[in-house]
């Protein structure tokens, strides 16, 4: 049957209270949330460069700044990060089944994070592959420590690329604003996720990836290796390359439910949504449901308290109504 999950942030402060809503509501497949409310330390880039190894980060003017020590920053999102897993550990320690977790993937680290003297990462070859194995290196550490907490779960690991297109078509800006970075070719694109990919399968768990902008290029991530890609629909064409990642074994996570706050939309239009994507290609529910998963378009940091148990309910609404329940 069809699954519905989250991206990964949420709004407000209390990591217990939303992961226990994300427990009671979004049935087989939960997620550890990410709250960036909480400050750069809990956000999407603070969190993963606590994964990191071998490469400290600390907070400077410009943001995040790899090279220059482990600051009270880098110490501070390491801490949250333990905090939060103990908490989850705790909630859902003895949980069987899917388990998901998120990082953000190595071309949008590469494209945000700075070098030691300024400008990103993205700028130099050796960085972009220095701070591709540092996180495949660290998520062996982190998937084994979520095992370990998790034990009867089988884990799945969210690799989160939102900069992905703007990294491979030279859309990211330079320090002085006035020029962009050189785009990365496909061919190394491939070979940086694909580190991260094969870290993440080695040590046992699943890679999926989310891109929740335009003309998500879906050869790429699946060439790298990647079994399932979370997109939003309303952004994508049913172009016969979808067609074809998912019959060479790659499932499609589709994101419909809008992530703030719209009354008025019903789980029978957007399930009627997906069924028309898969309709193109002549595919049935019974050869999609049981490789669908539902989410909000895309996180849901920014959606009201109430809009949260909407979203995500409405996400477990329409996987149940395409799997004919």
């Amino acid at each position: 049957m069809a699954l519905a999950t989250g991206i990964g942030s949420m709004p407000g402060s209390d990591f217990a209270e939303s992961l226990r809503l994300v427990l009671d509501t979004v049935g087989d497949l939960p997620y550890v949330p990410e709250l960036p409310a909480r400050g750069v330390h809990a956000g999407m880039i603070g969190r993963t460069l606590a994964v990191l190894d071998g490469l400290h980060a600390d907070l400077q003017p410009d943001g995040w700044r790899i090279g220059v020590g482990e600051g009270a920053d880098l110490r501070r999102a390491r801490s949250l990060l333990a905090q939060d897993l103990d908490v989850a550990e705790e909630l859902a320690g003895t949980r069987q089944g899917p388990l998901k977790l998120q990082v953000t993937g190595p071309l949008t680290l590469a494209a945000t994070v700075e070098r030691p003297r300024g400008d990103k990462m993205l700028a130099d070859h050796g960085a972009r592959r220095e701070i591709s194995e540092s996180l495949a290196q660290g998520l062996r550490t982190h998937v084994a420590d979520a095992r370990r907490r998790f034990p009867d779960a089988d884990l799945v690991v969210q690799v989160d690329e939102p900069a992905i297109n703007a990294v491979l078509t030279g859309g990211i800006p330079t320090a002085s604003g006035f020029s962009r970075h050189r785009s990365v070719h496909p061919p190394e694109a491939d070979a940086l996720l694909r580190t991260v990919v094969e870290a993440i399968t080695d040590s046992g768990a699943r890679a999926a990836v989310h891109s929740c902008g335009p003309d998500v290029p879906v050869d790429l991530l699946a060439g790298a290796g990647f079994s399932a890609i979370s997109f939003d629909l309303g952004q994508v064409r049913p172009a016969d390359i979808w067609a074809e990642s998912f019959e060479r074994g790659v499932d499609l996570w589709f994101g419909v439910v809008p992530s703030t706050d719209m009354p008025g939309v019903t789980g029978k239009a957007l399930a009627e949504r997906v069924a028309t994507f898969f309709g193109h290609f002549g595919f049935d529910e019974d050869t999609y449901a049981p490789r669908l998963v539902v989410t909000p378009t895309c996180g849901l940091a920014g959606a009201s308290p109430d809009w949260v148990r909407t979203a995500l309910g409405g996400a477990y609404e329409v996987a149940e109504r395409l799997s004919g329940h």
